[in-house]
């Protein structure tokens, strides 16, 4: 029954209500602020490499963007990327979801601040990674004679849909001055870790920071997990060794993994017989994207020099975490986890996988590693 209240229109959260109010409740405001902005939307899960995708114009951004939403109605998170000018700066902006940026190419400067504050300013280079702190103002700068191209992941769908209100998302006057008090180097290089956590705003340069043995994974692997502005996203770096590829394995959407250095690709499937296979092939500046609950996935080093992926994910938008870190990721099906220990994945893996290493004079290690688990 459609009550009284619900035939009226009137103002929610400054938003104009025509009609009755379910209409604005099934409103899509996500999809709404993507026509608004009049920006290019890209929907897919693999792309080879990220700075020669083909952007569109992006006013608010002061330069040229996409957005990139995986195919996928659940959108924990998204991506965009960003392209300004030689001498361009983007307009200055604030808002209230999270937001973590990787340079893909270029170089420039940035600046963040809370009105009453003066300005934090630092310098970033291809291959530096940080974190907008939530809700201040920032304005980037590009200061080299090519084109900066950066991507960031955000959690503005999950943040815009549940709020259904633009202007409290991108016009709160809202301070978290627990995450940035405006205090001199914010955005000092990685500070210190724990485990293997750095705690850290800003890295010079991530395809060189330094990670840790991380065994569950398989395969001689080292990892290290980003704590970034107070974010409940925590980017994570993963690296594997030459002839080598990680345990297959499956999570929630969202995880945007974007490749730091090496040759490689990724097997995606969601059936037990792997009829549904797909192959995606990656080298630096590459992405591949989790695309839902059911895809098991699997990455592999077929060149002759480390991989090493940036993995962008979703968090638990506050909620409490379940043990094992939130998944079950790195915890053996044997043990009812989501991870394929190698003794137990298909056959057509490894075929596949010494095939590519034929194709890039590289040989396998991977020997060593199964012989340890039969």
């Amino acid at each position: 029954m459609t009550t009284q209240a619900q035939k009226q229109d009137g103002m929610i959260h400054g938003e104009q209500v025509d009609g009755p109010m379910e209409d604005y409740i099934n409103r899509d405001f996500y999809e709404e602020w993507q026509q608004c902005e009049g920006v290019k939307v890209i929907r897919d899960f693999a792309f080879e490499d990220l700075r020669t995708l083909e952007l569109g114009p992006w006013a608010r951004k002061g330069g040229r963007g996409a957005v990139i939403n995986i195919p996928n109605d659940v959108l924990k998170n998204d991506a965009h990327v960003i392209e300004i000018s030689s001498g361009g700066k983007s307009e200055p902006e604030r808002h209230l979801y999270e937001e973590t940026v990787y340079v893909l190419s270029g170089r420039g400067a940035s600046k963040v601040w809370y009105e009453g504050q003066e300005p934090e300013t630092f310098e970033w280079q291809a291959g530096s990674m940080f974190a907008i702190p939530l809700n201040a103002w920032y304005q980037h700068f590009n200061t080299g004679n090519q084109p900066a191209r950066y991507i960031g992941v955000t959690t503005l769908p999950s943040l815009l849909r549940f709020f259904k209100d633009r202007e409290f998302i991108f016009n709160n006057p809202c301070k978290f001055p627990a995450r940035f008090g405006g205090e001199a180097e914010y955005f000092a290089k990685a500070k210190r870790y724990n485990r293997r956590v750095w705690e850290t705003n800003f890295i010079p340069n991530a395809p060189d920071l330094g990670l840790f043995a991380y065994s569950e994974r398989g395969a001689g692997g080292i990892n290290a997990v980003l704590e970034m502005a107070g974010n409940s996203t925590r980017p994570a770096i993963s690296e594997f060794p030459v002839g080598t590829y990680k345990k297959a394995h499956k999570h929630g959407p969202g995880a945007h993994l974007v490749i730091l250095s090496g040759t490689g690709f990724s097997l995606l499937w969601t059936k037990e017989d792997m009829s549904d296979l797909r192959k995606c092939e990656w080298r630096e500046g590459g992405m591949v994207i989790v695309p839902n609950d059911d895809c098991i996935h699997q990455h592999f080093n077929s060149g002759p020099t480390r991989a090493r992926y940036l993995a962008f994910h979703p968090g638990h938008m506050g909620m409490r975490k379940p043990k094992h870190g939130g998944n079950l990721s790195n915890v053996s099906k044997k043990k009812g986890g989501w991870q394929i220990e190698y003794e137990d994945q298909n056959p057509l893996v490894n075929e596949i996988f010494e095939a590519e290493l034929a194709k890039h004079g590289a040989q396998s290690r991977m020997h060593e590693y199964l012989k340890k688990e039969t």
